[in-house]
């Protein structure tokens, strides 16, 4: 097993600059890392992250989940296991299926990705992250839920500051006061609403959250509040950076840009090859329930496992030429980018596997097409390159971009 010495920290500016070479070098050379500031064990090859998420014999958890993402959120479904976590997720799932986000919900998203365009389409120049990306997810999870929208600055610094204090590896006590400040904040806001919402339920999703009910049980206010808090800040950073993403991608490489604004049908690939190339999220992080080998070395049971989905999404192993991005690679499977089956890692996999994927693939499609439609000579503003930032998420802070209006 490598230590932390030989290759750029993951705390280091080297890193948050550019993490793909230290990535490269991690899979090539050092598959298993202990990192002593964050006291974890960092894995980074595809079939360790993978076997990781699907956990088929039982050996990882998210009993880290606790010390994690608790202290914001309160206790989600992502802490749950067994029965305990099969009912919990079939009582928030079906509003993320089929019939219900079709019939529900795509009008909300359809609504909401045309009243941010609406408001720069005259004007020949937008910010995508500013003007578009950051604003659109929690808008149309605002509206699902039945909150008013006019409430947004507030929940952007909700979840900025809970994405913040998820990402807080260095351990700075102000960021962590600033999380815990959001749960007791969220908490003030979200209960007082659910409680009425019990009382007066309507045809939203947070009603459908108080009033769903599976083998007896129901969600109690500090649930329905807990997978609020998690559905805002996972829902709206992942498609944010996922967006700007897709656009900065698309962007550096006209010519598919060209083809998907020819062919729509393309965006769910411009999407899954994305999600391969720059994830919104770069890092989760889950815990050892036994002793358990991988490439490298050994991991003790007990310990807190860094699981780096952009490296493994790059593994030589398993994608052709897997720093070029090529929405027409035939090594990664769109028809499933979206599921449990999924062949990136980007939405982890397995019991875990992120239960919003298909409401972010609607809103990508969405807003994809919209865009194109309002911008259809969009171009990178004049002498600006796209670059990411971040650490444990990641994605373009800005993405200035010039166009000629056309009425809509």
């Amino acid at each position: 097993m490598s230590t932390a010495q030989q290759v750029p920290d993951i705390l280091s500016p080297e890193f948050a600059a550019n993490p793909y070479p230290a990535y490269r070098v991690m899979r090539e050379s050092a598959p298993l890392i202990w990192h002593e500031a964050t006291r974890s064990y960092i894995v980074s090859r595809y079939e360790d992250v993978e076997r990781v998420f699907k956990d088929k014999a039982g050996e990882f958890t998210t009993d880290n989940y606790a010390w994690q993402i608790e202290p914001v959120h309160g206790k989600t479904i992502l802490q749950l296991s067994g029965r305990e976590h099969a009912v919990r997720r079939a009582l928030v799932a079906p509003a993320f299926r089929g019939s219900d986000l079709e019939r529900k919900f795509l009008p909300v998203i359809e609504r909401n990705s045309r009243e941010l365009i609406d408001a720069f389409r005259h004007t020949g120049s937008a910010d995508l992250v500013a003007d578009y990306a950051t604003r659109f997810p929690v808008n149309v999870i605002a509206d699902m839920l039945g909150l008013d929208k006019a409430d947004h600055a507030r929940f952007h610094r909700w979840y900025t500051a809970v994405i913040a204090f998820l990402g807080n590896l260095s351990g700075d006590a102000e960021v962590t006061a600033a999380g815990e400040r959001t749960r007791v904040e969220f908490a003030e806001y979200m209960l007082p609403i659910i409680r009425e919402r019990r009382e007066n339920l309507g045809d939203d999703l947070l009603s459908a959250l108080c009033a769903a009910e599976v083998d007896g049980v129901r969600m109690s206010d500090e649930d329905v509040k807990a997978f609020c808090s998690l559905l805002l800040a996972a829902g709206g950073e992942t498609t944010d950076k996922a967006i700007a993403g897709i656009f900065a991608n698309l962007l550096l490489h006209p010519d598919q840009l060209a083809a998907v604004r020819e062919d729509r049908s393309l965006i769910p690939r411009a999407f899954a090859e994305t999600l391969r190339f720059t994830p919104p999220v770069h890092m989760i992080m889950r815990q050892s329930a036994t002793e358990v080998e991988v490439s490298g070395g050994t991991i003790p049971a007990g310990a807190t496992v860094t699981c780096l989905i952009g490296a493994a999404n790059r593994d030589e192993s398993r994608y052709a030429d897997p720093d070029r991005f090529d929405i027409f690679r035939d090594d990664l499977t769109t028809t499933t980018a979206f599921s449990a089956a999924a062949d990136h890692l980007a939405f982890a996999l397995g019991r875990h596997f992120c239960v919003g994927a298909l409401l972010a693939k609607a809103e990508v499609e969405t807003g994809v097409a919209q865009l194109l439609d309002a911008m259809p000579d969009m171009r990178l503003a004049d002498g600006f390159e796209p670059a990411e930032q971040g650490v444990f998420t990641r994605g373009p802070q800005r993405l200035p971009v010039r166009f000629t209006p056309v009425s809509g």
